[in-house]
């Protein structure tokens, strides 16, 4: 029996493993759609090509298998360019496939090309932040280009890519050719032996040496292997954001985050390391507090040993002493080996671990403190003590931007059994709520909560339909502060208002759309907190129905502590040098 490029495509991704597709329709798509009803994949239609990605971008976190989204041509896929980007970034798994003009018109201009100065050229919008895209000009090359696609998303540094298919390639008969499955047996590259001896001989002798984890240290046993390694010699560990949850908030060494929001007792270890290991980190700005010297990290005099998949990073940021581009995991294995035989006595550090654990209780305990009080609206610390005295311990927590992703990497403890999900490289507002779906839609059994403020709700409101047509229990936890509150407190700080920043109806009074109300429109259940008491009341009557549904959470607007520094406070004191970087803590 002849069959379509769709048909042998939807057979195709089966053979690979998908069991979701993310996206929407499209006059250039809906081949592949016909094609997928009748396969064993299941179509998760959204009404937004930007929640479409954020959803794939979730599920793909917490599944670790590529997330696979499918986009129309023209303004479907540019749509769709925020939430590919943003997976991009943080190094997601991510398969893109787009429809497109027929091929025989390409560069006339017909109904949504993208054909202004260029002809027909929708794949250079996704080059930038892709790791490839592939345009197919033929039928029987979409099998070879789909497995590629498969493979470079998901090997070395994972990322996004782009399939882009002219619409009639997909109706096309597809011709009698090889299968295509991903290679059986892929090999990681390892960290040669002398290259962990030598690593090792720097931790032996280092007096004050710390151990920094970024979101590229995935896998669970790795995890579990560095905090053994940590234990032996009694080093501290601190964290990038997107690695808080990686080691255990618990764990008696850990520091915790650094950078402009990190915690003092984190960015202060980093600033006087002598020795600092570094694995599967980019060393971002806000982590490293705009690589001033004075508030976090110090290259030189601490020595640098930064290890990670991609060869782009090492040395990007500071100057390295051993850079090595190896797996992460297993380079924790290998380092973990070589100082196990190097020393198989433990190490103690006196009473680090007692100091670490003060100050880390100081820092959770003085959150507590301020979240304590009946005000209402609610301090932003009362609504993340709710959440941790309410949610059961596995929960996940999906954040956004603002409060909800800095307050909480910062200070809300998380249960060795939770999951902490934020965009890290992007920093997208609107990541929160449609991520959450696509992690509920992978494990819908687990609480998955979105936490996001009045701003990223309003942006993704799409998802709240998405999760009512999936039947998926997702809470959706609204601080509203009725404003973009980290940019009007920022803008108010260095210029006395917070104009354009804060939601005003035409009179000129704070603003907000009631949530709830919008909520039960669209199916869910909707929870407009009045009272202090009433968050947790509300969020115990949702993990109980195991409904979508929003709770509306009044919160005044205040600004997260920043024990760190951020460069652009200093543009807007008019401080526009640079005295302290210099030629050999610049990077590449």
């Amino acid at each position: 029996m002849t069959v379509t490029a769709a048909q042998a495509l939807a057979g195709q991704l089966e053979s690979l493993g998908v069991e979701y597709v993310f996206g929407t329709c499209g006059h250039t798509n809906i081949a592949l759609l016909d094609a997928l009803s009748r396969s064993r994949i299941h179509f998760v239609i959204a009404r937004h090509e930007q929640a479409a990605a954020h959803a794939a971008d979730g599920y793909a976190r917490v599944s670790g298998k590529p997330g696979v989204l499918l986009l129309h041509v023209g303004p479907g896929m540019m749509n769709a360019v925020t939430g590919v980007a943003t997976a991009a970034l943080d190094s997601i798994p991510l398969v893109a496939i787009s429809g497109d003009v027929p091929s025989y018109y390409a560069g006339r201009h017909p109904h949504q090309e993208i054909n202004l100065h260029a002809d027909a050229s929708q794949t250079a919008i996704y080059r930038p932040f892709t790791k490839r895209t592939w345009h197919v000009h033929r039928a029987e090359d979409l099998p070879r280009f789909t497995e590629r696609a498969f493979w470079t998303a998901t090997s070395g540094r994972p990322g996004a890519v782009l399939v882009n298919v002219p619409m009639d390639i997909f109706s096309r008969p597809a011709p009698a050719g090889p299968a295509y499955p991903l290679p059986a047996d892929a090999g990681r590259p390892g960290l040669p032996d002398d290259v962990a001896e030598r690593i090792a001989d720097l931790l032996l002798n280092a007096e004050r040496p710390l151990i920094y984890i970024g979101g590229g240290l995935r896998d669970p046993a790795a995890r579990a292997a560095l905090a053994g390694l940590a234990e032996h010699l009694d080093i501290p560990i601190a964290h990038s954001l997107m690695a808080k949850g990686a080691v255990p908030d618990q764990h008696p060494l850990l520091l915790g985050m650094t950078g402009f929001w990190g915690l003092e007792v984190a960015n202060g270890y980093a600033r006087e390391a002598d020795v600092v290991l570094a694995f599967g980190t980019r060393f971002a700005e806000t982590d490293a507090s705009s690589w001033h010297p004075g508030f976090t990290w110090r290259f030189p005099p601490s020595r640098l040993i930064q290890v990670d998949i991609d060869p782009a990073e090492i040395g990007r940021s500071y100057p390295v002493e051993i850079g090595a581009v190896a797996d992460t995991a297993l380079a924790v294995d290998a380092v973990a080996r070589a100082i196990s035989q190097a020393r198989s006595a433990p190490v103690s550090r006196g009473n680090l671990r007692d100091t670490i654990r003060t100050a880390r209780a100081g820092a959770f305990a003085a959150a507590r403190e301020q979240g304590r009080g009946d005000a209402f609206p609610l301090r932003p610390q009362r609504i993340l003590a709710d959440l941790r005295d309410t949610l059961p311990a596995d929960a996940v927590l999906v954040t956004d931007v603002g409060w909800n992703k800095n307050g909480v990497a910062q200070c809300y403890e998380l249960p060795a059994e939770g999951r902490f999900i934020t965009p890290g490289g992007a920093s997208t507002m609107g990541f929160g709520p449609a991520a959450a779906v696509g992690i509920a839609i992978h494990d819908p059994e687990r609480t998955v909560v979105a936490l996001v403020g009045d701003g990223g709700m309003s942006a993704q409101w799409p998802a709240l339909p998405m999760a009512v047509e999936q039947g998926l229990p997702v809470i959706f936890v609204v601080m509203n502060n009725r404003a973009h509150g980290t940019i009007a407190d920022l803008e108010t700080a260095s210029f006395g208002s917070g104009y354009g920043c804060e939601f005003r109806d035409a009179g000129g009074r704070p603003y907000s759309p009631d949530f709830a109300a919008l909520a039960r429109a669209c199916g869910a259940d909707g929870y407009l907190i009045a009272a202090p008491d009433d968050l947790r009341t509300a969020l115990g009557l949702a993990l109980r129905r195991r409904r979508p549904a929003v709770l509306d959470v009044p919160m005044i607007n205040e600004p997260v502590p920043t024990p760190g520094h951020w460069n652009i406070t200093d543009i807007y004191r008019g401080v526009f040098d640079l005295p302290h970087f210099s030629a050999t803590s610049s990077g590449g």
